[in-house]
This record gives structure tokens, C-alpha cells and sequence, in this order.
């Protein structure tokens, strides 16, 4: 039996310099979204800031990421659009990693971090409009392979910055050599803040100076980063070059416009129907739609909403969760949870890509979320085993890693690919990402980390009912889409 049949592999070959472009373009969101926790208290020695100070770059990264994906459809009319966005944002992702070294104040890194936000949100959005758009109800193999890449770029990031990480404090003061910090402190420090900065209540007793000599090498890493990050918009502007879409082809016959013919969808619509959250918004556009269609597009981003965040919380609270009571792991220990985590994820997507091609989005669904609830539920029985703990976040990086790019493929083609799943999904993960995981902070902070894992059941099993929900409203979607088909020949037989 062969791994792929010949009509996938025809369609890959057809598109695959596109394909290996956005996919090149998705290990440079990887790399940019994973740096920041590793590197934090280096950044902090840099910009001689308070950890509550610093932190804000976390905030500011994240929103920018949400607002540049909800804006990112603006750029998907033509694919001289899409590539010149992509190529603009990963040169800017270079550039943010060659002057974060140059950045010695707080505001003027949070400045940076959001450019780099909203390139991500930007290539987030544009890259999965893309795929979509090129292989319509194949595109669930393809997105898994696309999601890989994040995991291959986060997983790439720690470990450039790893060696160039200070062990003791990185900020001489006065009288450092009484209250500094002791690696293991700041080791301790380094892992409570690898969730976007949101442990901050657990970490005021470690004296860390603001003022004095700044010990850090952090700079290199940066640097290695860019270049590493480098073939990146060499890879799009290839593609550029290969469409005829640079003004040297100016009067030469373009391929864009063979794309522009072939993107119209089986079902007669030319695609126009994606675009940003407020193009979406247009009344003229939304006229007539049943409201089975509003519906659909609200079940999915909530459940990407929940999931993703998920995501976010486990890898933000996972570590202090371990070492808090009654676990009280060590700290070195500990620190490798949130790693496992995302290398499992990376392992699982990998996977997926496979199975996506042998099953249907929605048996894929149904497995990972009920897998995600059933991991869930035996680490509330399990609290107390730290085994048990390393196991589950195991398992649940690998039901969880083909949530969004199943849902994706599935949601597009419930609607014919004439909605804006992409947008309003990909925003809604954004937005989850960022706001469950401060919900999930303040939880734990005002009842204990225990309430981590029931705060993360609970949104299991709320989205888990949601994807039934959706499955429901889908079968009256298609009735009605039927129906409307079956009238409309009707009426044509009569005259």
C-alpha cells in the first residue's frame, strides 16, 4: 500500500514550491513565539526593567499576534499580495531578532515584540488561507504538515538560546555577591516565566538588581537566530521570482493570473469570501445566509478558542504546577514538562499528517478531543504522581496537536470554502491563547495550583459538547444546502 495515492501526490506536485513556501514560513512563527520565555530574564538584565516590567513584552507580543491575524485576510486577494505580505513579515522577524540586542528599555522591546507580533498574526492567518485555498477539501494532510513546522521552529529556538543563557545574575549590583540570586533561583525563574509571563505571583521573593554591570551573552543568540531565520524570505521571494510576480516580469504574462482563474472553488464561488474579521462583517456578503452558516463559524472558533487555549495554559502553569504542593518536583525536573509538552506536539502533528490522509477530520476530532478529556481526568486522579504527570503531558501533547488544523479543514469544508472559517478561526486561537491563560492565572492564583487541572478539564468537556453541537448543526447545514439544490432544479424542470 502506498503512503500517499497518486492523486495527493499529483496535487503536491502541482503546488509544491507554494506549499514548501508556507510551510518554510510557519518555522519562522515557531521560532519567533518560542524565544521570548528562555530568554526573559536575560531581556530583563538588557533592559535593567522589574519582572513585572518585562513581562508586559509577553502582552504586547500576543496582542499585536491577534490583531495581525485578524487583519491578515487583507492580503489573500491574489498571491502578489499574500507572498509580498510574507516576505515583509519574515524579513521583519529577522530584523526584530538582529535589534533586540540594541533594545536597553522596556518600552522600546515591547515596541519590538509587537512588530513581531503582528508579522505572526499576519503569516498565521495568510498561510493557512493559502493552503486552504490550494488543495479545498485535501487540505487537512497539508495543514498538519503546515502546524508541524510551528513545533519544529519552537522546538529550534531554546535550544540556540540555551547555551547563551546566563547561570547566575546577569546584573551586578553594589552588593550582589549577599542577595543575588543562585542559578538554581534563577533556573526556577527562567521556567515560571516560559508561559508568557503569567506566574509572576510566585516569584517577588527573588532578589533580582536593576541597577549595575549587565553580564549577558543572550545577544548572540539573537543574532544566530536571524540568520537561521534568513533563507526564510529567500524561500518566498524564490517563489516570487518562479510566479513572475517581481516588477522585472512587469510586461511578461504572469502566473498569478492562472492562479487567480484556479482559485475559484468547485462550487462556482472565486473565494472572495475570505478576508479579514471585518470584511467578513460586510452585510452585503452575509445576505441570505442561513443561520446554520453564522452558527458554524461560531462553533468552531470556540472550540479553537478552548483548545488553544488549553495549549497556552498547560505550557504556561505546567511548571509551577509540578513544583508546587504536593508534587514539589524539583526544579531542573520540572523544567523539562513544558519541553516534553511541545515536542510532542511536534511528534503528534508529524503523525497526523498520515492519519489525516486514512481518516476523516471528524473521526480525527472525536479521537483527540475525547483523548484530550480522558488525559485530563486521570491527572485530577493522578495529582499526586509525578510519573503519572510526565505521561499525561505526553499524551495530551499528541491528541491535542491536530485540534486546530483538523477543525480548519473540516469547518471549510462544511461551508463550500464561501465563509471565513480561516480568518475567524485562526483569530479566535489567537484570542483564546491569550485570554484563557489569564483566566486559568488568576484562578490558580486566588484557589491554588490545583485548580490548574480542573480549570483545563472543564474547558475540555465544554468544548468536546461544542464539537457535538457542531456536528449537529453541520448535518442541518448540508440538509438545507441540499435543499436549496433540489428547488432550485425543480424550478428549472418547470420551465
Amino acid at each position: 500500500m502506498k503512503l500517499l495515492d497518486e492523486r495527493i501526490w499529483s496535487l503536491f506536485k502541482r503546488h509544491w514550491q507554494q506549499t514548501l513556501t508556507y510551510w518554510s514560513v510557519f518555522f519562522s512563527f515557531g521560532l519567533c513565539i518560542a524565544f521570548l520565555g528562555p530568554t526573559i530574564l536575560d531581556l530583563r538584565c538588557q533592559t535593567q526593567s522589574t519582572l513585572q516590567q518585562i513581562t508586559w513584552v509577553f502582552f504586547s507580543q500576543q496582542l499585536f499576534l491577534l490583531v495581525g491575524s485578524s487583519m491578515g485576510g487583507l492580503c489573500k486577494k491574489t498571491l502578489l499580495f499574500s507572498l509580498s505580505a510574507l516576505l515583509s513579515c519574515t524579513l521583519v522577524i529577522s530584523f526584530v531578532f538582529a535589534i533586540i540586542p540594541l533594545c536597553h528599555h522596556v518600552v522600546l522591546l515591547s515596541i519590538t515584540m509587537a512588530l513581531a507580533g503582528k508579522a505572526m498574526g499576519v503569516i498565521d492567518t495568510i498561510a493557512n488561507l493559502q493552503l486552504v485555498k490550494l488543495y479545498q477539501k485535501d487540505s487537512a494532510i497539508f495543514l498538519q504538515a503546515l502546524h508541524f513546522f510551528i513545533g519544529l521552529g519552537a522546538l529550534v529556538s531554546p535550544l540556540v538560546a540555551d547555551p547563551f543563557l546566563a547561570e547566575d545574575s546577569c546584573v551586578l549590583g553594589a552588593n550582589w555577591t549577599a542577595n543575588a540570586s543562585s542559578s538554581s533561583d534563577l533556573q526556577h525563574l527562567r521556567s515560571s516565566l516560559a508561559g508568557h509571563g503569567t506566574a509572576l505571583h510566585n516569584i517577588s521573593q527573588y532578589p533580582l538588581h536593576t541597577e549595575g554591570v549587565v553580564i549577558t551573552r543572550v545577544s548572540y543568540a539573537f543574532w544566530i537566530m536571524a540568520l537561521i531565520n534568513l533563507p526564510v524570505p529567500a524561500v518566498v521571494f524564490a517563489l516570487m521570482y518562479h510566479e513572475r510576480l517581481l516588477p522585472c516580469f512587469s510586461n511578461s504574462p504572469r502566473l498569478l493570473d492562472r492562479d487567480t482563474l484556479s482559485s475559484t472553488s468547485p462550487t462556482g464561488d472565486s473565494g472572495q469570501g475570505h478576508g479579514n474579521v471585518f470584511v467578513c462583517c460586510n452585510p452585503a456578503k452575509l445576505q441570505g445566509r442561513p443561520a446554520s452558516f453564522f452558527i458554524l463559524h461560531a462553533l468552531g472558533g470556540a472550540i479553537l478558542f478552548i483548545t488553544d487555549g488549553i495549549i497556552g495554559s498547560y505550557a504556561g502553569f505546567v511548571y509551577t504546577y509540578a513544583v508546587s504542593p504536593p508534587l514539589l518536583m524539583g526544579h531542573k525536573t520540572a523544567g523539562c514538562l513544558d519541553s516534553i509538552f511541545w515536542a510532542s506536539i511536534t511528534a503528534g502533528r508529524l503523525a497526523f499528517i498520515y492519519l489525516s490522509y486514512r481518516y476523516t477530520a471528524p473521526r480525527l476530532l472525536t479521537l483527540s478531543l475525547a483523548g484530550v478529556i480522558l488525559v485530563q481526568c486521570l491527572l485530577l486522579i493522578f495529582y499526586t504522581s509525578c510519573v503519572f504527570l510526565f505521561i499525561g503531558t505526553c499524551v495530551l501533547g499528541l491528541c491535542i496537536s491536530s485540534v486546530f488544523p483538523s477543525m480548519l479543514a473540516f469547518t471549510e469544508d462544511i461551508l463550500d470554502y464561501k465563509g471565513c472559517a480561516t480568518t475567524v478561526l485562526v483569530t479566535s486561537a489567537s484570542t483564546g491563547e491569550m485570554m484563557l491563560q489569564l483566566l486559568v492565572g488568576l484562578v490558580i492564583h486566588s484557589q491554588g495550583s490545583y485548580a490548574f487541572l480542573l480549570c483545563c478539564t472543564i474547558a475540555s468537556f465544554i468544548s468536546f459538547c461544542l464539537f457535538l453541537l457542531l456536528l449537529y448543526v453541520q448535518r442541518i447545514h448540508r440538509n438545507c444546502h441540499r435543499g436549496k439544490h433540489t428547488s432550485g432544479r425543480h424550478t428549472e424542470d418547470n420551465e
